[in-house]
């Protein structure tokens, strides 16, 4: 059996205690990595000024973790730059944020070449290599220039855009070639595949071929969906733990019997956040006997406080959330609460459990596994209504959600409307369809698929 090969962006050695609290992802690929022995590789978390990286290695059983340190400056151009304001503005499709620096790119090609160059004295020919995410893109690219021949797979965690956006891109065509290196790629949905096979045949790049393959440079590869999953069973644990029954017994306590409606997300400007305020605004405007009989709690932990884009998302949510408790509020009840911290995931298993509605609305999203866990969360006697935004990846899969358009914020408050007022027996009926799809495509069924697809597809030749 061929060793697997994990490299991501950052790397935190898991063990022990910590095994427990890790996200799903990280649940997904240490299982993989337990199975057949092998490497988790990647950046560390540090910076230093000056000097050159040095491998960190930690071996917990058969997974040996290397990490490596950046330079500030490398780290500041490859990571808060080009990463995060070059392509995860463009890959959520809000071009106006994103800025386009060549000295950005030069260091984002600089790191991936870096991370190639540490990692490639502990490879083996028979290894299978797995990549993940925007971050390092060019890896496979840097890798091959060293010789490495070994079967590499790249999955993309974010959504793919549409031709018309990527192309505005300068360096569209060079990350096309460093993709067209991997000899798998993996996206989130079939949108995202479709936009994928558009931009080879719009720029006359490549083309698809039959049973999932892809000519393109001259090389012949297999691009294919893979929607991520969660560890559904694990997560429905969760929410009956001692930890999530206390935290939602207090929250409980201090709703005095009024419908729970929760958001959770990290403080990012593609989760919609300020629409979504603004949905629940107008769903006590228009919906006057609501007021006073339910609570929405919005859950944002605080994220990339460096960049001024999240900055000026901040100011906007923290706005809204002042201007609808001032509007609404009476003595007794303060409609909106705004909590800008983080919580534990049990805890938050148990807070979608007592929840009546979950409100997962984002502008754009590879996935979202948070649309999952609150299915997974809710009691089936008497389960809440997941309303979901049509541009989250996972409205691919989960119809039994309400379905929204985040921009249409009298439909949204409409949707949230509709969740407060279900029978029962649609919610079940709804839940049920939800839990079975969540069951059958978990982060298991995720993992091996890929892994599976990355093992079978023909060895690399020069």
């Amino acid at each position: 059996m061929s060793r697997l090969v994990v490299v991501s962006n950052r790397v935190t050695p898991i063990s022990g205690s910590k095994a427990a609290t890790a996200g799903g992802l990280a649940v997904g690929v240490l299982a993989a990595l337990r199975e057949t022995g092998g490497i988790w590789f990647g950046w560390s978390g540090e910076t230093i000024e000056t000097g050159t990286p040095i491998p960190k290695v930690v071996r917990t059983g058969n997974i040996t973790y290397i990490t490596i340190d950046l330079l500030q400056a490398d780290f500041e151009r490859y990571y808060g730059g080009f990463a995060n304001r070059t392509l995860w503005p463009l890959f959520h499709y809000r071009l106006d944020l994103s800025s386009f620096d060549r000295d950005w790119y030069v260091g984002y090609r600089r790191v991936n070449q870096l991370f190639a160059e540490q990692l490639y004295p502990y490879l083996r020919d028979d290894d299978l290599i797995w990549v993940h995410d925007y971050h390092l893109i060019p890896l496979a690219e840097e890798l091959r220039r060293l010789g490495v021949r070994s079967r590499i797979g790249f999955f993309l965690h974010v959504p793919f855009p549409s031709a018309e956006v990527y192309v505005a891109l300068p360096w569209h065509d060079r990350l096309m070639a460093s993709l067209s290196e991997y000899d798998l790629v993996g996206l989130q949905t079939s949108n995202d595949l479709r936009n994928f096979h558009d931009y080879l045949y719009r720029e006359g790049i490549g083309y698809a071929l039959s049973d999932g393959l892809v000519h393109a440079f001259d090389r012949t590869l297999r691009a294919q969906d893979f929607p991520i999953g969660i560890d559904t069973d694990d997560f429905r644990r969760m929410a009956t733990s001692v930890e999530a029954v206390r935290a939602s017994q207090r929250l409980s306590q201090s709703l005095l019997g009024r419908k729970l409606i929760i958001g959770v997300d990290r403080l990012d400007y593609t989760k919609g956040i300020p629409e979504r305020l603004r949905a629940y605004e107008a769903l006590l405007q228009n919906y006057p006997r609501q007021c006073g009989q339910v609570t929405f709690v919005q859950i944002s932990a605080p994220s990339r406080e460096e960049v001024p884009e999240y900055l000026e998302i901040r100011r906007q949510v923290e706005a809204a959330s002042g201007r609808i408790n001032g509007r609404f509020s009476e003595f007794d009840w303060m409609p909106l609460r705004y909590i800008n911290r983080g919580f534990t995931r049990r805890t938050l298993a148990g807070f979608f459990r007592l929840s009546r509605i979950g409100l997962v609305t984002p502008l754009r999203d590879g996935m979202n596994l948070v649309a999952k866990e609150y299915i997974a969360a809710q009691s089936e006697k008497d389960p809440g209504v997941l309303v979901l935004s049509r541009f989250a990846g996972a409205a691919d899969e989960l119809d039994g959600a309400v379905i929204v358009n985040p921009y249409d914020i009298e439909a949204v408050a409409e949707a949230m409307h509709l969740g407060l007022i279900m029978s029962l027996d649609e919610r079940q009926d709804r839940w049920r369809r939800l839990f079975a799809q969540i069951q059958e495509r978990d982060i298991v069924s995720w993992r091996q698929s890929f892994v599976d697809a990355l093992a079978t597809v023909p060895e690399p030749t020069e």
